[in-house]
């Protein structure tokens, strides 16, 4: 590898301005850079920075679709939240008023067993104090005549 410093020393010019040189090549390099810079930009700058503006709008148009798109899905999920918070309270009043009115019901129908129950007891409890005073009734007939055939079968 050759080094840097042997090359600038072993240069030897031959004339004036030694290594930089500023003759007409200098203002020519200076035009032909303006003029590639100038082709570059026109050619592939431009077009490419037309494309970059178009695909920055295309995004910003996008996002701010996305972002009403979702404030719309933020504000329909709290309706939806209500509606449900209101559905569940009806749902919860209905359920207690069922409750109350098949409880209601229920003792209604408690009730009317009962009387009924009592009733047929009723019934029944006469029925048997009428059997038990017609058997008893029936019995104090009979213990005169019993009494009087043990007495004669005693007295035989």
């Amino acid at each position: 590898m050759i080094n840097l410093s042997i090359l600038i020393s072993n240069s030897e010019v031959s004339g004036p301005g030694g290594l930089f040189d500023i003759n007409a090549t200098l203002p020519l390099v200076a035009i032909q850079f303006i003029l590639l810079m100038v082709v570059l930009n026109v050619i592939l700058y431009s077009p490419l920075l037309t494309i970059i503006e178009e695909r920055k709008e295309y995004i910003l148009s996008h996002l701010a679709q996305a972002s009403e798109k979702l404030a719309q899905a933020k504000e329909l999920t709290t309706q939806y939240e209500k509606d449900l918070e209101t559905a569940r309270k009806e749902a919860q009043l209905e359920i207690a008023n069922s409750q109350f009115i098949h409880k209601e019901t229920l003792n209604l129908e408690l009730d009317l067993i009962q009387s009924y129950l009592d009733k047929r007891l009723q019934d029944i409890l006469q029925k048997l104090s009428t059997k038990q005073a017609a058997a008893l009734n029936s019995i104090n007939d009979m213990v005169p005549s019993l009494c009087t055939e043990v007495e004669t079968k005693l007295s035989i």
